[in-house]
């Protein structure tokens, strides 16, 4: 159609511009939701560590330290750590003293250690810290170049012993994993310790203290990786396997790359980016694993402090351990979500 001066009429708008100003607001808003999740998460975790044992039937002091504690306490000390806790005062002002006393590190007094419950959790965490985190590296690494391997020869007999030996790894519990390492090779191979973190009393130093470590390290760490790689192995060799056949590799191939160069440099680097990603999901798990094989092998991490606790009804350091392990997988899973928005855009765009 053309208007009276022979000039064409423009059709009808489909659609409409936003502004700009419209979008960024739109953008912090489902940040802020984002994040929101994870506050409303945190505050249910505090209020639940500080409601659980006032809901307990009788004296909440007696609730939170135990008979056997009370009877090993002088008045004086009782009298402080009521004060303490707050709990001549009302719900709402014990909540508030609670709060204030988590931003200055206080996680309550653990009587067993005689010690503050955080002075003593930080003694334990290192080790921890260690057998997760190389059992994360380790499983990791491991996974990648078996998945590699198996996608590369896809259908061939190592692949088909790689899959069924890892799948069949892979149903057993991490506990039980230890216990099946514990009998064989400690009690009768007799090739690694039975418990502890290093030998008691040996007085060793570099290097020697360190193969001392390591040695013991070996046996939970074995256990761990050997359940924990399977994960990793199946991503890395299902990408592999799709990856072989996209044109970039056939190029490679006409190109005359070797065989190495196309399997690791050309497709194995692709399969990288899913495993990277995966890895922060396994943290909360490896968490978990890794306090149930520390009980296994009397390995002195926080999952034997809080077994210990247990033992012991050390309340306050039972509190602080649970609040610590589900802020460290909450936490995990903020790291894993934040990592997935900067790699894949269209994850943000779909919140």
């Amino acid at each position: 159609m053309e208007d009276q001066y022979g000039r064409p009429l423009e059709g009808p708008k489909v659609g409409w511009d936003i502004p700009k100003a419209t979008v960024r607001a739109w953008a912090l808003l489902r940040r802020a939701a984002f994040f929101t999740n994870y506050v409303v998460a945190f505050l249910l975790i505090l209020t639940l560590n500080f409601v659980l044992p006032r809901l307990m039937p009788g004296d909440p002091f007696q609730a939170i330290y135990g008979q056997e504690a009370l009877l090993a306490m002088t008045p004086q000390l009782k009298a402080q750590l009521i004060e303490r806790l707050s709990l001549d005062q009302s719900m709402g002002q014990q909540f508030v003293a609670y709060i204030l006393a988590l931003v200055q590190g206080d996680l309550g007094y653990s009587y067993y250690y005689n010690q503050q419950v955080l002075t003593v959790i930080l003694d334990f965490l290192p080790w921890t810290l260690l057998l997760m985190g190389t059992a994360l590296v380790l499983s990791t690494l491991a996974g990648l170049v078996l998945g590699i391997e198996s996608g590369y020869r896809r259908g061939r007999s190592l692949d088909k012993a790689l899959l069924a030996s890892l799948m069949f790894l892979n149903g057993f519990p991490d506990f039980f994993m230890g216990i099946v390492l514990l009998l064989f090779f400690g009690v009768v191979f007799g090739v690694v310790p039975l418990s502890g973190a290093l030998t008691p009393y040996s007085g060793l130093e570099g290097l020697a203290l360190v193969r001392d470590i390591l040695h013991h390290l070996l046996a939970p760490l074995a256990a761990l990786v050997l359940v924990r790689v399977t994960s990793p192995y199946l991503l890395t060799r299902n990408t592999m396997i799709t990856t072989l056949r996209e044109n970039f590799v056939m190029t490679a191939r006409s190109k005359g790359c070797t065989e190495g160069q196309i399997k690791y440099r050309h497709a194995g680097r692709n399969s990288l980016l899913p495993v990277v990603t995966s890895t922060g999901l396994m943290v909360p798990q490896m968490i978990t694993g890794a306090l149930f094989v520390e009980i296994v092998f009397t390995y002195p991490g926080v999952g034997w402090l809080l077994y210990n606790s247990l033992l012991t009804r050390d309340y306050p350091l039972i509190q602080g351990i649970l609040l610590m392990v589900t802020l460290a997988v909450l936490l995990a899973n903020l790291l894993v979500d934040l990592l997935y928005l900067k790699i894949d855009p269209r994850v943000s765009d779909a919140r």
